[in-house]
């Protein structure tokens, strides 16, 4: 396999999301967004009980481009304003497709509150294409346990296939735009080869342990954790210095104007006003409190 370069290695630097503290990967300074991946959250792990409980959000809408929750540990509680509710449990993943609008509100569900844990996930902004950005909203939720698995040749590389394909595997997630999303949990010694289509951008963000990518670059938890590649090749290969957790993301680019500002994400501000008219006059749906 040829490998693909590598663009750029970026931190995973703490920010302030008014009473949360999170990792942002993308976008950074010197990241501005990886098409079609808009924005990267990396929260926790942080101890929910009662007495500390700051991820509980309230009802609030999007608009043109896909939210998608990664729970690594915990449990969360969705609602939305298609009518859909549903406990997303560890290892679980909830892939909104926002569309021309939808409203929903997440948080820890009140028994794991209660009981208190860790809370650990990782909130994804997929862009829609122009397209695209106006489509019905959906909502779809698969269980950690009926993702398709791929095992790599020494056995001590499992990637679960959420999105897309790998090696004739297919993820459970149907997606709007050509996107691969695997989770790949590696063991001390473990090598392998991912396969990502040249046509696509790609990154690989590390969540815990230490991995060498392509021979060379390392990544390690709360130093390095993000890589960039080039469309250069036909994928990277890893090896694990220590038992790791990474995402891999790939996706075709759209090379199209971004405008976000707050819940959504258009392609001009002209686009950004309607959808805040449209959203005050309750065309994006209802959720109650």
């Amino acid at each position: 396999m040829k490998l693909n370069g590598i663009k750029k290695v970026g931190r995973s630097d703490f920010v302030n999301m008014g009473p949360i503290k999170l990792r942002q990967p993308v976008p950074t300074n010197e990241i501005d967004l990886i098409d079609p991946f808009v924005l990267l959250h990396h929260y926790g792990p942080y101890p929910i009980n009662e007495l500390n409980n700051p991820f509980d959000l309230g009802p609030h809408p999007h608009r043109g481009f896909e939210p998608i929750t990664f729970l690594i540990e915990g449990e969360q509680l969705h609602r939305d304003s298609l009518g859909n509710e549903s406990v997303v449990k560890s290892g679980d993943v909830q892939w909104t497709t926002a569309g021309r609008g939808i409203i929903h509100a997440e948080g820890p569900t009140k028994e794991f509150v209660k009981r208190g844990g860790n809370l650990e996930g990782i909130q994804l902004w997929l862009n829609l294409p122009a397209e695209k950005k106006m489509i019905p909203a959906n909502y779809q939720h698969v269980a950690n346990e009926d993702f398709r698995v791929v095992t790599s040749e020494d056995g001590k590389v499992q990637t679960q296939v959420v999105a897309g394909e790998l090696d004739g595997t297919y993820g459970r997630i149907a997606a709007q735009t050509p996107v691969n999303a695997f989770m790949i949990d590696i063991e001390e010694g473990g090598t392998t080869e991912i396969a990502i289509p040249n046509t696509h951008q790609s990154l690989l963000y590390l969540l815990k342990g230490d991995v060498v990518v392509n021979g060379s670059s390392s990544l390690k938890y709360n130093d390095d954790q993000l890589i960039w590649f080039e469309q250069d090749g036909e994928g990277f290969s890893l090896s694990g210095t220590e038992s790791s957790k990474l995402l891999l993301l790939s996706g075709e680019p759209f090379h199209e104007e971004v405008a976000s500002w707050g819940p959504y994400v258009m392609n001009n501000q002209t686009e950004i006003m309607e959808a805040l008219r449209d959203y005050q006059q309750g065309k994006m749906g209802f959720l109650p409190a």
